[in-house]
């Protein structure tokens, strides 16, 4: 079964001039393959589009039936923590550096953009994680879809974090942090801190300590279903945490982090000839990739 497009939402984070020139470009192919774009007023002004514009993601999802997001990761995990829920797929184009959550590079831009019109791409549903916790400005509620760290401060000095999963001490890791990661966030930070590689559709949660003390505390993998509490038990050190990079904040000391799933996904669009292990050779140069 094709999935139908008529409006396509265009939107980046155009701030260069070859971004301008590609955002301007994609917009004319939509137009000349049918589709109607739209884009967000950031976008608009950036690139100096003169297509229908919304004021905000959430409106753009409403009206568009697939937004096509142009940038790297962080773009895309913007866009996905804001449009999160509505149903509307997310379709990546490359023009940042890795670009893991990206369908395609912005040299294929053409045929994407055809094959987005023709309905021929697919549709995965990614798990988001939700924060709730106390600071001393109140209580927060964060949702990441790669992401939560738990990192020291500007001291470097290792801190002490208490791990406890379904109300069952883990561990207390003495690190320089912690990465509790989706699978999708497994080619992230968790990545970099040694964590495993997870495939987009396993159903769990990863738990990655960063530089650890001891060499023989590893990733561990848990139910998605689990919920992880984590306590800075340092008094005179700070910890921060951050949601897929963004929204910093210091938590406090002994007030428990609670980390689980989100009743939220969001829908990332692929094309039908794509998969994440073709993703994975060719991102990172994996022997077996001959396209």
């Amino acid at each position: 079964m094709k999935n139908k497009v008529r409006k396509i939402a265009i939107v980046a984070k155009a701030e260069t001039s070859a971004a301008k020139r590609i955002v301007r470009q994609a917009a004319k192919l939509a137009e000349a393959a049918g589709l109607h774009p739209v884009t967000d007023e950031n976008t608009a002004t950036l690139a100096k589009l003169n297509i229908p514009i919304r004021k905000n993601p959430l409106a753009i999802s409403r009206l568009a039936d697939l937004i096509m997001v142009f940038g790297g990761d962080g773009t895309m995990l913007h866009w996905a923590r804001s449009t999160a829920g509505s149903g509307t797929p997310i379709f990546g184009v490359n023009i940042g550096g890795l670009g893991f959550l990206t369908a395609v590079s912005w040299k294929d831009l053409s045929k994407a953009m055809n094959a987005v019109a023709a309905g021929k791409f697919s549709i995965e549903s990614r798990t988001l994680l939700s924060a709730t916790g106390q600071t001393c400005q109140g209580q927060f509620k964060l949702k990441a879809m790669n992401d939560f760290v738990i990192s020291r401060g500007s001291v470097p000095r290792m801190i002490r974090l208490e791990v406890k999963v379904d109300g069952e001490v883990l561990t207390t890791y003495r690190c320089d942090g912690l990465a509790i990661s989706t699978s999708t966030g497994s080619t992230a930070y968790s990545l970099a801190a040694g964590g495993a590689i997870l495939a987009p559709e396993a159903k769990v949660i990863s738990i990655t300590p960063i530089c650890p003390h001891t060499l023989s505390n590893r990733a561990v993998i848990i139910n998605h279903q689990s919920t992880v509490e984590v306590r800075m038990l340092d008094r005179k050190r700070e910890a921060n945490l951050s949601a897929d990079g963004w929204d910093c904040l210091e938590i406090e000391t002994e007030s428990p982090v609670i980390i689980r799933r989100n009743q939220q996904s969001v829908k990332l669009a692929r094309l039908t000839d794509s998969s994440f292990f073709k993703t994975l050779r060719h991102k990172l140069q994996w022997m077996g990739s001959h396209s």
